[in-house]
């Protein structure tokens, strides 16, 4: 059915690309379906060292003097589902399908790989339409944005060619990016020798589940439910009132996401067990009446399972329990000069228990970079206190407006001819690729621009279609004019 959407070729592109499993970390196979792809239009088609892809396509007659622009996209996706949906994203190919009358494309309870699919079948449709107007052109595909923006950050000087960069990996259409925010993983470790379980104790899994998620800079501000924050809100009563005691916890899957599910399981007195059932139920509700209109199917399971024979000290669990309480999740900051966009924010993204140890990770964004380190050091405050070893890696920087630029302003005219309307301009608070690139490559004019595309980053992922009709027309207008 995607075949025969309109443009077919950027659809037949985004159905081959939905077939070919590429999660961050394992992308050959995508690198060498663009590969061969771009050697199949008889282009100069070639990689780096890190596996970037790169398709240079000659200008059209007449506009071989004109500076070169670059279509750059990242071929690899985040892997979410449901839980209940069998699928190993390493293997599987995304099961697509049309929603809403004909409106948009989903996918069977996973991610799509709209993000950044649809950008790259774009470029790749430009490389193949022989009617398309435009200077010389390259098409720049990135290996591992979602996970590092590791392609970006290893790309040398000296390959791309073009002055002009257009990034097809932006989520709204209608409006031009010309600025994103820089992040910082944090890593946050508890290290302990477990101790024996008390006689007696009966062990039981608690699972929340049913948050929506979503994309940790895009979605930040939708005051969406973080699953490992509510699990520790309901673990802090647990210890302090039920005489709980910590064997494990769970939760999350990718730094960039905000957490949908997250399980514990703890060992508390067999006596207990009824008024523990209880006061589940009772936190349950209490949430569920908490997010009211935003989070419509968050819920609390329990479940016995067979008692372990070792839990962690009762010391590294409070500390833990303390430094998850302590952590700030969410907004930090909104821009003062753009209060609807956010500056600052931090995504407490994951959590595991395994070997001995506990392990946080923390996403933290912000287009200040010395806001930036301020929330880092607070995070760090926190988790130093508690004992915890904390580490900082994977920085990049955010990428600063420049409200002047030439590709800005003609893009701006070609909207309003085009579609009689202004084009909005702003900034994202997810990270972009154009900071890095732009670090190499000083004086490379910039955009950001794509269609709609909701619930990036989630199971509920899903592209508008007749934004991408127009997002096309809007790229293949601004070609011609450059």
């Amino acid at each position: 059915m995607l075949n025969n959407i309109e443009p077919k070729k950027i659809w037949e592109c985004f159905y081959a690309l939905t077939q070919i499993p590429r999660p961050s970390g394992h992308t050959q196979q995508v690198q060498q379906f663009l590969v061969n792809y771009g050697k199949s239009l008889g282009l100069e088609t070639f990689q780096d060292e890190i596996g970037n892809v790169f398709i240079r396509k000659p200008a059209s007659p007449g506009m071989e003097n004109h500076p070169g622009v670059i279509l750059q996209g990242h071929m690899d996706m985040v892997p979410q589902k449901n839980s209940d949906k069998q699928f190993d994203f390493t293997r599987d190919a995304i099961q697509a399908y049309i929603e809403d009358n004909g409106a948009w494309v989903t996918a069977d309870g996973t991610t799509l790989g709209a993000d950044n699919g649809i950008g790259v079948a774009t470029a790749m449709a430009i490389l193949a339409d022989k009617d398309a107007v435009h200077p010389p052109l390259e098409a720049f595909f990135t290996v591992d944005e979602e996970t590092g923006m590791y392609g970006a950050f290893d790309l040398k000087g000296g390959i791309l060619q073009g002055k002009t960069l257009l990034n097809l990996d932006s989520e709204t259409e209608g409006e031009l990016y010309v600025g994103c925010a820089g992040g910082v993983d944090t890593t946050a470790t508890f290290d302990y020798q477990p101790v024996d379980v008390e006689e007696g104790d009966i062990a039981l899994r608690i699972d929340l589940k049913g948050c929506k998620g979503g994309h940790s800079g895009c979605d930040i501000h939708l005051q969406r439910a973080n699953s490992i924050k509510l699990l520790f809100r309901l673990l802090k009563t647990a210890v302090a009132e039920y005489e709980a005691r910590l064997v494990c916890v769970e939760g999350g899957s990718l730094r960039n996401a905000i957490p949908r599910e997250a399980s514990a399981i703890v060992t508390i007195p067999a006596d207990g067990r009824e008024d523990f059932e209880r006061f589940v139920e009772d936190t349950e509700s209490l949430f569920v009446r908490e997010y009211d209109g935003v989070e419509d199917a968050l819920e609390i399971s329990l479940t016995e399972v067979e008692c372990p024979k070792q839990q962690m000290p009762e010391d590294v669990q409070d500390f833990l329990i303390h430094a998850i309480t302590l952590c700030p999740h969410g907004v930090y900051r909104m821009i003062p000069e753009m209060p609807d966009i956010v500056e600052t924010s931090n995504n407490v993204a994951m959590i595991k228990t395994e070997a001995n140890k506990v392990t946080v990770f923390c996403l933290t964004r912000s287009s200040v970079e010395s806001r930036k380190e301020e929330l880092q050091e607070i995070i760090h405050s926190a988790f130093a206190l508690a004992g915890a070893d904390v580490q900082f890696s994977g920085s990049y920087p955010g990428w600063k407006p420049n409200f002047h630029s030439h590709i800005l302003e003609t893009m701006q005219q070609v909207y309003r001819r085009e579609f009689g309307k202004d084009p909005r301009v702003v900034t994202i608070h997810a990270g972009l690729e154009c900071g890095i690139i732009g670090r190499n490559y000083p004086g490379m004019d910039m955009i950001s621009f794509g269609p709609t595309i909701e619930h990036p980053h989630s199971p509920d992922e899903r592209v508008n279609i007749e934004t991408v009709q127009k997002m096309y027309a809007f790229l293949l207008a601004t070609l011609k004019e450059l």
